[in-house]
């Protein structure tokens, strides 16, 4: 069965449903977990701010939040008793789906769990998805854990 789990975390509630699901398959499996988190500089950047500054300010900031999400994903994983490493990447130029399908096959993951949102029509056309992306590429099964809902939504 599955014995080395890719999880892409971001530290949002959707990422950690990802995780918690990642984290029960691999108590049953006796599966290892590997964390992912990219730090995507792009993201940020608004063309408004000079390049220097942004690099100055802003991305020193970015390395330290992404440290921060993968020691937690680290720290939960590890209080339940599963073997866990992670890594951590930068992406100014790579989409965050490449370098997650890139981990997968370096790292021979035999599956990716990944948290979605969901997004459905113009929402996801605007904000594209990184999940579905992985989806596409990857060279192993992928298990898309959905956001929880808010009460008061219908199901897509």
């Amino acid at each position: 069965m599955y014995q080395r789990i890719l999880v892409p975390i971001d530290g949002s509630a959707t990422s950690d449903r990802g995780l918690d699901e990642a984290i029960g398959l691999a108590r049953i499996t006796g599966a290892s977990l590997r964390l992912i988190h990219v730090v995507d500089e792009l993201t940020f950047a608004t063309g408004i701010e000079p390049t220097a500054a942004y690099a100055v300010d802003m991305i020193p900031l970015l390395k330290e939040a992404g440290t921060r999400i993968v020691e937690q994903g680290k720290a939960r994983v590890a209080a339940q008793g599963v073997a866990v490493d992670a890594v951590l990447l930068e992406s100014f130029a790579a989409r965050v789906s490449d370098l997650v399908v890139e981990q997968a096959l370096g790292w021979k993951a035999d599956l990716i769990v990944i948290g979605t949102h969901g997004r459905r029509g113009v929402r996801r056309m605007l904000l594209g998805s990184d999940a579905e992306q992985i989806l596409r590429q990857a060279p192993v099964p992928v298990l898309l854990v959905r956001a929880a809902q808010a009460p008061g939504d219908t199901p897509p």
